[in-house]
């Protein structure tokens, strides 16, 4: 399976010519010619965008994704390949219809055309693991319906082998094997997606992601019809909005960009650290302008948690980084175990200020965190810093924020955004609030617990008191057995001297 797998992917890569991104580097530019006269049967007559989307779409889910990142980083690549590459946010080639529908009525129990008053067959948006159709309840409410790609759970596991052979064979043969982690990267990513197959537990997700953000002056989240959901289907409450790609008709309905991306920055920190859950797809596919100048979020199949403990080490990183306190990311970086304990603090910190202290006061228009993730992954190779798995999501939703911060606002300040919130978040962390907060949520259980301590103590002291007894009683037994060790070990000298003396006489 593996093998066939891995056949059928060269087989695309030469088919749809994208052989070309490879060979066209210097080091193996002599190639190219050979390639063309082996295959001189192709006819490559669609642009490199287009043919590279299509093979995209061709490949699978997995490889659609990977295609909705690079298409929010248009400051790494060409635009032609950027545009093209956006298509495949919610343009993906739609299923037929009558086989939505056969899913939808397998999973609900009755055709759609019955359970809703209105349905309509031709979707609205297709996506690399669902698509959505537009419907009506019986009570009126607009909602959308989304539905599961048939059989993508096989294509999904055969790539997901796929990447697990290859993140086996990086981590054997490559020196930075073992510290990237790859196989657990994998597991990690394997895990998401499943999840994201699951139409139940993304709807529980949005449920969350809803109730954090109730009454929310710059996020929408849709409700959940929990009647509707299986795993297989799930509907939501009909958004109307302005996808955020689309600047210009942004701009034309008197939306404030400027706004928008202090929004999105601001929405990104409270997601990751008052919450620790955040949505971690946020490519443009995925987010909607409301004409009221708030986001709608949605698509809620993959998200990430980070534990306190996480969310408090990159509060502080962060803090530190922002301050320009480079010796006090580098510190933490080796308290956390992150690099080896026998890293010189003062190297490490010179090489994070190398890459860091260039880009402060500039807009985000002149800085690329892709670049900025180069070069620290440059410096994470030089000083051994292990990779962090439940991390890389966080990255990948990093990425995204600034992609959409570029577009909405170029000359949009990260750093002073941002700033504010993450002082504001530590002081309710370790400040009083954070203390009077700690005793309301202990509350409850020390008004149930308070009431039984005199118990509980008697019946500590109760134990210590038997234990004590217990101890003292093996401690007077073992007395005892020395005491009469002793007494016949002096009767023995005593009955030897007097047999010496009776000899000496």
């Amino acid at each position: 399976m593996f093998l066939f797998r891995l056949l059928k992917i060269l087989r695309v890569i030469f088919a749809f010519g994208l052989d070309e991104f490879i060979l066209g580097h210097e080091r193996v530019r002599g190639l190219e010619a050979l390639v063309k006269v082996i295959l001189f049967w192709r006819r490559l007559d669609q642009p490199r965008a287009v043919r590279l989307r299509l093979a995209l779409e061709r490949l699978g889910p997995i490889f659609v994704k990977f295609g909705q990142v690079l298409s929010t980083r248009r400051d790494l690549l060409p635009l032609d390949l950027a545009d093209e590459l956006a298509k495949l946010q919610d343009r993906v080639k739609p299923f037929d219809s009558r086989i939505a529908e056969a899913m939808i009525e397998q999973a609900l129990g009755q055709s759609p055309h019955l359970l809703f008053r209105e349905f309509d067959a031709q979707p609205v948006a297709s996506a690399s693991v669902a698509q959505v159709h537009r419907a009506v309840l019986a009570d009126g409410r607009k909602v959308a319906v989304k539905v599961l790609r048939p059989n993508i759970l096989a294509t999904i596991e055969s790539d997901l082998a796929l990447l697990s052979v290859l993140a086996l064979l990086v981590e054997k043969l490559f020196s930075d094997g073992k510290r990237l982690k790859p196989r657990e990267v994998v597991a990690e990513f394997d895990r998401y997606l499943h999840d994201e197959l699951d139409l139940q537990r993304e709807a529980a997700n949005a449920s969350q992601l809803r109730r954090n953000f109730a009454g929310s002056p710059m996020l929408i989240v849709p409700e959940v019809h929990w009647d509707y959901t299986r795993r297989e289907v799930m509907v939501l409450e009909w958004m109307d909005g302005t996808p955020i790609s689309h600047i210009d008709t942004l701009r034309a309905a008197g939306i404030d960009l400027k706004k928008l991306g202090r929004f999105g920055v601001e929405i990104f920190f409270t997601q990751v650290f008052r919450d620790g859950f955040f949505h971690a797809d946020m490519h443009p596919g995925n987010i909607f302008v409301a004409a009221d100048n708030r986001y709608i979020a949605l698509d809620f199949g993959i998200v990430g948690s980070l534990s306190d403990y996480d969310k408090r080490y990159l509060a502080i990183n962060f803090l530190a980084f922002f301050n320009r306190d480079y010796k006090r990311v580098a510190s933490a970086h080796i308290e956390s175990g992150w690099v080896p304990k026998d890293t010189r603090v003062e190297e490490l910190e010179a090489a994070i200020r190398t890459v860091c202290e260039p880009i402060f006061g500039k807009p985000i228009s002149e800085i690329s965190l892709g670049q900025i993730l180069l070069r620290l992954f440059e410096t994470s190779r030089r000083f051994k810093v292990e990779i962090q798995p439940q991390l890389v999501l966080l990255q990948k939703t990093l990425l995204n924020v600034e992609g959409l911060g570029r577009q909405l606002d170029p000359e949009l300040d990260l750093w002073a955004t941002a700033m504010p919130y993450l002082q504001r978040w530590m002081h309710e962390q370790i400040g009083w609030r954070a203390l009077v907060r700690h005793v309301k949520a202990e509350a409850p259980y020390w008004a149930e617990t308070l009431p039984a301590l005199p118990r509980a103590l008697k019946q500590l002291a109760d134990v210590d008191h038997g234990q004590a007894r217990e101890q003292a009683e093996k401690q007077l037994a073992l007395q005892q057995q020395r005491n009469e060790w002793l007494a016949t070990i002096a009767g023995l000298l005593a009955a030897l001297l007097v047999v010496l003396a009776l000899m000496l006489r």
